[in-house]
C-alpha cells in the first residue's frame, strides 16, 4: 500500500504543469515561490544577475541566471523546460537603464535590442512589462497573476495596524488619494508624501523608500505617505508593494501613517510588517 501512494506521488509529480518564474529583487519572488511549494505546484526560476536573491533556489526546483536585458536566453529557458504559464514577481534596479556603458554590461540577446527599440513606444514601466508578456506570448508562454498562491498578502480594506490615525491624518489622506491616483495615471510614481495638506515629495524612478525619506527630511515628521496602484492596473506585474524595509524607512523618516490601495497592494511578510508598524506606532489604512 505504502509503495502505490508512492508511486502515485510521483506520477502526480510528474504530469503536475510546472510554472515558470521570473524572479526580480526584494522579497516577492522568494514569498511566491513559498507559495507555489506549499501548493504542491513545481517553480523552474529564471533569476536576473545583481538583482535576485540567491535564496530563492531554497524554494523551487531548479534555478537557471540570465543578465536582465537577455529576453531571448529566459524564453528558451522556459521552451527548454515545457514551460506554457509564468509569473513575474518582484522589481528591477531602475536607475540602471541610465547607467554608463550600459549596453555593454547588460550584453543584451538580439531579441531584447528588438523589443526595446522596435515594439516600445514608452518607456513606463507598464509598457515595458507589458511588451515583455507578449514576447513570452509569442512562445506560447502565457503569464499569469503574481498573486497566485499569496493572496493573503494583499492589503485588505480597513484599519490594518493597531493605531488609529487621527482626524487631521485622515484629512491629509482624502486630500492626497486624488492626487497619488493622478499621478499614478501619468505614469510619473506610484508613491506620495504629504504633511498638512502640502505634497511635500513625490515618488518617480528613485523608488518609494527614497521618496519617503526626502519627504520625512522636507516635511520635519508627522508625514502621511500615500501608496496606489497605476490606473491601468495589470495584476500579472508591477503590483505595488510594502514590507518591513518600507515600515524602517516610515520610522526612520518619522511617518506617522501608510495608506494602501487595498486588494492591490502587497504587504509583504505581512505578519512580521504590521507587527514592525505597531512597534513603530505607524498607522496601515487599506483603502
Amino acid at each position: 500500500m505504502f509503495i502505490l501512494s508512492k508511486v502515485a506521488e510521483l506520477l502526480q509529480n510528474n504530469f503536475m504543469e510546472k510554472l515558470g518564474l521570473i524572479a526580480g529583487n526584494g522579497r516577492f519572488p522568494i514569498l511566491f515561490a513559498k507559495g507555489a511549494r506549499d501548493n504542491k505546484v513545481p517553480i523552474i526560476a529564471v533569476g536576473i544577475f545583481n538583482e535576485t536573491s540567491p535564496e530563492i533556489e531554497q524554494y523551487v526546483d531548479k534555478l537557471y541566471w540570465v543578465g536582465v536585458a537577455q529576453i531571448g536566453k529566459l524564453i528558451k529557458i522556459f521552451k527548454d523546460e515545457h514551460i506554457t504559464k509564468a509569473v513575474m514577481a518582484g522589481g528591477l534596479t531602475k536607475t540602471n537603464m541610465f547607467s554608463s556603458w550600459r549596453n555593454l554590461r547588460f550584453l543584451p540577446d538580439l531579441r531584447t535590442i528588438n523589443l526595446w527599440y522596435r515594439n516600445v513606444k514608452k518607456r513606463d514601466d507598464h509598457s515595458l512589462l507589458g511588451a515583455v508578456a507578449e514576447e513570452l506570448l509569442k512562445d506560447g508562454i502565457e503569464l499569469q497573476s503574481s498573486t497566485l498562491y499569496v493572496p493573503q498578502l494583499l492589503a485588505q480594506k480597513g484599519i490594518l495596524a493597531k493605531r488609529q490615525p487621527t482626524e487631521k491624518e485622515m484629512e491629509d489622506v482624502n486630500f492626497g488619494w486624488p492626487i497619488a491616483k493622478e499621478i499614478a495615471r501619468l505614469g510619473i510614481g506610484q508613491c506620495i508624501v504629504i504633511k498638512e495638506k502640502v505634497i511635500v515629495a513625490v515618488e518617480a524612478l528613485e523608488g518609494t523608500d527614497e521618496a519617503i525619506r526626502r519627504g520625512g527630511s522636507l516635511g520635519k515628521g508627522d508625514i502621511v505617505v500615500i501608496k496606489v496602484s497605476k490606473h491601468d492596473f495589470d495584476p500579472r506585474f508591477d503590483i505595488p508593494s510594502v514590507g518591513l524595509e518600507t515600515i524602517k524607512t516610515l520610522k526612520e523618516s518619522s511617518a506617522s501613517v501608510l495608506a494602501l490601495e487595498a486588494e492591490r497592494t502587497l504587504i509583504l511578510d505581512i505578519d512580521e510588517t504590521i507587527q514592525a508598524a505597531d512597534q513603530a506606532n505607524i498607522a496601515i489604512i487599506g483603502m
